[in-house]
C-alpha cells in the first residue's frame, strides 16, 4: 500500500489499531488467567471492556465521515507485543514475578496505543474530522490512565523476598 498524503496515513493507522484492539480483546483474557495480584486481574478485566468499548468507539469514529473506511490489516507490532506476553506466561513460573512481566508487558502496549492514538487525534484534527478527533482523544486519556493504573499497581506490589 503506497501512502501519498495525511487521510491515507489516517485510514492506514486507524485500520492498524482497530486490528490491535482486537488482538488486545483476546490476549486480556489470558494475561488475567495468569496473574496472580488480586488488583491486577482486576485491572485486565476492566481494560478488557474499556477496550471493547474503544473498538466501539472506532466504529463511531468510522461512522463520523462518509471519507472514513477501515481497511482489513493485521497490526503487526500488537501481535509481537501479545507474543511476547505469551512468552512470559509459558516461561515465568506463576507468581509475583510473572505479574511484574505481566504489568511491563501491558504498559508496552499501553504505550503503543498512547502513540497510536496521540498521531491519529493529531492527524483527525488537522483533517478537520473534529468528531473523530474528539473520540479518539477520548480513547488516548483511557489509555494514559491504563498505564498510570499498572503503574500503581506495580509499586504497590510488596516486595520480593528473594530478590
Amino acid at each position: 500500500m503506497s501512502i501519498t498524503n495525511l487521510k491515507e496515513l489516517f485510514i492506514h493507522d486507524l485500520s492498524d489499531v482497530y486490528s490491535a484492539e482486537r488482538q488486545i480483546t483476546k490476549a486480556l483474557p489470558k494475561m488475567a488467567r495468569a496473574a496472580t495480584d488480586p488488583k491486577l486481574v482486576e485491572a485486565f478485566k476492566a481494560h478488557l471492556e474499556e477496550t471493547q468499548g474503544q473498538i466501539d468507539r472506532l466504529d463511531q469514529v468510522v461512522e463520523s465521515s462518509d471519507e472514513i473506511r477501515i481497511k482489513r490489516m493485521k497490526c503487526h507490532a500488537m501481535e509481537g507485543l501479545v507474543e511476547e506476553a505469551q512468552e512470559l506466561i509459558d516461561s515465568v513460573e506463576k507468581g509475583e514475578v510473572l505479574d511484574a512481566g505481566l504489568i511491563g508487558a501491558a504498559q508496552k502496549v499501553e504505550h503503543y496505543e498512547i502513540a497510536t492514538y496521540g498521531t491519529l487525534a493529531a492527524l483527525a484534527k488537522k483533517l478537520g474530522y473534529t468528531q473523530a478527533a474528539k473520540l479518539l482523544e477520548e480513547t488516548l486519556q483511557e489509555e494514559k490512565n491504563t498505564d498510570q493504573k499498572l503503574t500503581t499497581i506495580a509499586e504497590s506490589a510488596p516486595a520480593s523476598k528473594t530478590r
